[in-house]
């Protein structure tokens, strides 16, 4: 039975992912090292040990832990109402993860261009079991005639581009605009165009 965490071992364990995200986004997982996950995390590399035995743990886990936040996203794919309040609501969680967790967005991308080495038996599970599942609502939409008829892999596949586009482009978005989605009016502006783009796409 595993033993019951205490609430100081929670918040250091969420303090190495936080460190460990950032420090994995800028320099991939070979370039990062445990010494500046520990030194980001403001604890010596002998107590980072104790949570996490190995440098592939951590990734692991920071992996997990945004992998598991988007599949939350998808599962509420399946309980909300119409195809226009779900689709937007699915935007709205997939831009606020983008604001609030670029970085985790930028590991997770750099682990897909490198083929998914250490995630692709996650990819193959939970991920594929849910968009297989959120594949028929959307199917049922369309017999429905609520949506138009299109092939749904490809409406979830583009949300995902345009949503986490500006966390994982956000030097090259911030180059050209000056902005990003941490600028307020910026952040409303792109969630409402690219909101109104996808669902005039769709609806009939």
């Amino acid at each position: 039975m595993q033993k019951k965490r205490t609430r100081i071992q929670i918040i250091n364990q969420q303090k190495i992912l936080d460190a460990a995200t950032e420090t994995f986004a800028k320099y991939g997982f070979r370039g990062g090292t445990i010494d500046q996950i520990a030194e980001k995390a403001g604890m010596s590399k002998p107590n980072l040990l104790y949570y996490f035995k190995t440098k592939k743990d951590i990734y692991l886990a920071v992996l997990e832990r945004t992998l598991n936040k988007w599949l939350q996203s998808l599962q509420e794919w399946q309980v909300t109402g119409t195809p226009e309040e779900t689709i937007s609501t699915y935007i709205d969680n997939k831009f606020e993860f983008s604001r609030s967790h670029p970085d985790a967005s930028r590991v997770f991308a750099n682990e897909i261009m490198e083929g998914a080495p250490f995630l692709k038996h996650m990819l193959g599970e939970d991920l594929k079991r849910l968009v297989d599942e959120n594949t028929r609502v959307i199917k049922g939409w369309v017999s429905d005639g609520k949506i138009r008829n299109i092939e749904p892999v490809h409406l979830i596949f583009s949300i995902w581009a345009v949503t986490q586009h500006y966390a994982d482009f956000e030097v090259q978005i911030e180059t050209l605009t000056g902005k990003t989605l941490k600028d307020e009016e910026f952040y409303r502006q792109a969630k409402t165009s690219l909101t109104t783009i996808i669902l005039n796409g769709i609806l009939k």
